[in-house]
């Protein structure tokens, strides 16, 4: 089977999308290697991003020929240029990994598959600039209606795109994400030492890994530790927005500048050390579509606090604990709880262990092969 992919995520995206790309293919090419698999790039990238998926002689790369290699006509050859170099190349399907297809593959005869994320710009559109959400809108509904087959990440986005776009429930399979293998992989005692030193982290804190962003709500945490008696560390780790000056300001406001730090731009190989680490995972978020964060918090045997009203419990499993996202009382008392109580902490921790063998590579990988075959073997 020769697979093509949009990979404009795994070279240009760091994080979200970038993650999924990189990992999607990573573990298609180890557990499935006899199949092609055709990357379709519109520019080189980062060299840093790219390298992280290993040279493979199943895995080949394409880029853009002709005017097309022109800085503003490479968005044009991903969604419409893209065709004639799929035509010459003949894969048996194509995936958009990151919401969207390029235009006339069906016209083309070219069967898809469409993985979509989330719908948040329609649930949440005060997060988002107007004329984002239109584009978003216009491309991933486009996407849901022209695919083969859809992949939601979670079953909270298969109800959004039957609710938003009207899409058949039997065009849509939920496939879980997982995440990168060096969460599953106890960090070195020296390793832990550096990144300590490095980043002055304290023996005990809570960590938050996200965009600080408002839909992700770090504030809740923040509020939340300013009505602990007891003083406890925050480790907030994410790309800064406009929000985080609110952040800020409650830092200042409640006195906890000696207890909270705001870092961003770490190494992803320092992250996995700096979970294992931590007494307490938190994620707050009014909205994920899935919540990757967790899956490698339970990895690094940290308990989890997370938030309800999205799709966060199907990622944490049973064990762990959801607050409401307005709720900083909640939130401070769960906090409270874990780090008190040795034996909650402990069967959290033991519980999100076997939850997460839901997100096993392997599976994710069977599942994606079989939706493959399901696609090339529909009339």
């Amino acid at each position: 089977m020769k697979i093509a992919f949009d990979a404009k995520r795994i070279s240009h995206n760091s994080t979200g999308l970038g993650n999924y790309s990189r990992y999607i293919i990573n573990i298609l090419s180890k557990y499935y290697p006899d199949h092609q698999y055709q990357l379709y790039f519109p520019s080189k990238g980062q060299t840093n991003l790219r390298t992280q998926i290993p040279a493979k002689q199943q895995i080949k790369d394409f880029y853009p020929k002709g005017l097309y290699t022109i800085r503003y006509f490479k968005s044009l050859w991903r969604s419409y240029g893209i065709i004639k170099d799929l035509q010459g190349n003949s894969p048996d399907l194509f995936h958009g990994l990151s919401n969207e297809l390029p235009f006339g593959l069906e016209k083309a005869k070219i069967k898809s598959v469409v993985t979509i994320h989330d719908l948040i710009f329609l649930r949440y559109p005060q997060f988002y600039p107007w004329i984002d959400r239109h584009i978003y809108a216009y491309k991933f509904k486009k996407a849901c209606q022209e695919a083969t087959k859809i992949i939601a990440i979670s079953e909270m986005t298969k109800m959004d795109i039957i609710s938003f776009f009207h899409i058949p429930e039997k065009k849509i399979t939920v496939i879980y994400q997982g995440c990168d293998q060096s969460f599953k992989q106890t960090a070195s005692s020296d390793k832990k030492m550096m990144v300590r030193k490095k980043y002055n982290l304290p023996e005990r804190y809570i960590l938050y890994v996200g965009s600080i962003e408002s839909r992700k709500n770090l504030l809740l945490v923040i509020k939340a530790i300013g009505l602990l008696k007891e003083k406890i560390n925050l480790i907030a780790i994410g790309k800064q927005t406009a929000y985080t000056a609110i952040v800020k300001e409650h830092i200042q406001k409640l006195k906890l500048e000696g207890q909270v730090s705001l870092l961003s731009n770490i190494p992803f190989d320092e992250l996995p050390a700096i979970y294992q680490m931590a007494s307490l995972f938190t994620y707050p978020s009014f909205f994920e579509g899935f919540g990757i964060p967790i899956i490698e918090a339970l990895y690094s045997s940290i308990p989890v606090i997370a938030a309800t009203g999205s799709c966060l419990e199907e990622a944490g499993g049973p064990d762990s604990i959801y607050i409401n996202p307005n709720d900083e009382v909640a939130m401070s008392e769960a906090i409270k709880k874990v780090l008190s109580e040795k034996a909650i902490a402990n069967k959290m921790i033991d519980q999100g262990k076997k939850y997460v063998t839901h997100f096993s590579d392997e599976k994710i990988a069977k599942d994606i092969i079989n939706i493959y075959n399901q696609v090339i073997n529909e009339p």
